[in-house]
């Protein structure tokens, strides 16, 4: 089985295949109306990757990159990365898929920050992803994990 982890093309088929993913939203009906308005196939820089099952896209996940200037979680404050909307379709669930995407994220050697749906946090904190020390003003009702890549720690607030 190709466990390849590819940038994914922002599409008239990769959008079609979006809509099979429970967390379909807002940002990708955006990136489809871009695409209709500018006719233009495999143009727009996607934040989505993808791991294909024969033609079929079975899992994904959105990678943003914060600059510095943003880091409220890392010690020292560095660009890390947003992991969202990590998906696995029921049928290629438990194969190991959402692991080879979480891997790939790691390979920037970037820290990341990733905000769990709940049923997904014990997936997260198997792969080493940890909790912060909740701060009212910075995580906004969310519960964030985030991942230490080696020499990083939590950012102390200094109030």
């Amino acid at each position: 089985m190709s466990e390849e982890v590819k940038k994914l093309r922002i599409n008239y088929k990769t959008m079609e295949e979006f809509k099979k993913f429970k967390e379909y939203g807002a940002q990708e009906l955006s990136m489809l109306e871009d695409l209709q308005e500018n006719i233009v196939e495999d143009d727009l820089d996607s934040p989505f990757y993808g791991i294909y099952f024969g033609d079929n896209l079975a899992a994904r996940m959105s990678l943003y990159k914060k600059e510095a200037k943003f880091d409220k979680y890392f010690n020292p404050p560095q660009d890390y990365l947003e992991l969202w909307k990590l998906e696995v379709l029921p049928d290629f669930q438990g194969k190991g898929y959402g692991q080879t995407l979480v891997d790939y994220a790691k390979s920037f050697n970037m820290p990341i920050k990733t905000n769990p749906r709940l049923n997904s946090r014990p997936f997260f904190e198997k792969l080493g992803f940890q909790n912060v020390k909740y701060d009212v003003d910075r995580d906004l009702g969310e519960n964030p994990l985030v991942w230490y890549p080696e020499g990083v720690t939590e950012q102390k607030n200094n109030d």
